[in-house]
């Protein structure tokens, strides 16, 4: 693989397994040095272990902190700032998929679903994006959904998360632009991950029949898509929503 990202250091959230994991390694194998972020420092150092495995020769490094926590992340990133140099690029893809039926929902499972996959973006964001104004720039690249245009039938908190990753994607987009910072995000279409498999089949299979190209996306789909937007290919890209679901209509 080019190495497109060769010196460049990243911080993947969500990066223990799935899209997160293909992002991490698309990344190091382009030549980046990453810091992978987990919910657990269980999760974290396992996914780390396997990645050096993987990949021997690879700068990379794990962390846990509470992505909520303006004071933890804050820190995390200083911390990777003193230690690489720099931070120049931000995969917010940490998240969580719901399709609990409207009636059915605890007003905790809406709360969590929009902290992580809202307020999680915001705050890594805010933390980042203070290093890479005073650094000159970067890119910042996050998950978002196909179901952000249309919604699903079930689960209103999920899309109703990923509408307003949209919305923070496109905003931030215009409002850190003057300082070179670009704002994209990329939106899966079913992909294949630990999040999908828990969902029912009688849900999947219509999905699929939908998806002109027959299939479900690999987690290195939707990867490719990230190391595009984060690499200076992309230069002139910000405030997109990147489709990624095999040309299915939105």
């Amino acid at each position: 693989m080019e190495r497109i990202l060769n010196g460049k250091v990243a911080v993947v959230t969500g990066g223990t397994r799935g899209i997160g994991y293909a992002i991490v390694k698309k990344y190091l194998e382009a030549g980046a040095k990453v810091v992978l972020f987990g919910s657990r420092e269980e999760t974290a150092l396992k996914a780390l272990s396997k990645i050096r495995t993987e990949l021997p020769d690879a700068q990379v490094d794990a962390m846990w902190p509470n992505l909520c926590d303006r004071g933890e992340v804050s820190a995390a990133f200083l911390n990777i700032k003193e230690k690489y140099g720099s931070l120049d690029i931000l995969a917010n893809n940490a998240g969580i998929s719901q399709n609990t039926p409207l009636f059915d929902y605890k007003d905790e499972d809406f709360d969590k679903i929009l902290d992580l996959n809202v307020k999680a973006l915001y705050v890594c964001t805010r933390a980042a994006a203070e290093i890479m104004k005073e650094q000159g720039g970067g890119a910042i690249i996050n998950t978002s959904s196909i179901v952000s245009y249309n919604g699903q039938g079930s689960g209103c908190g999920y899309p109703a998360s990923k509408f307003a990753v949209n919305g923070l994607t496109k905003s931030l987009s215009r409002e850190l632009g003057r300082y070179n910072i670009r704002v994209n995000a990329v939106a899966p279409g079913v992909t294949r991950t630990d999040m999908v498999a828990v969902l029912p089949d009688e849900m999947i299979q219509p999905i699929i029949r939908n998806i002109p190209m027959g299939r479900m996306a690999e987690p290195e789909d939707i990867a490719n898509a990230f190391l595009f937007l984060a690499s200076d290919w992309a230069s002139y890209i910000s405030g997109a929503i990147l489709p990624v679901a095999g040309a299915v209509v939105i």
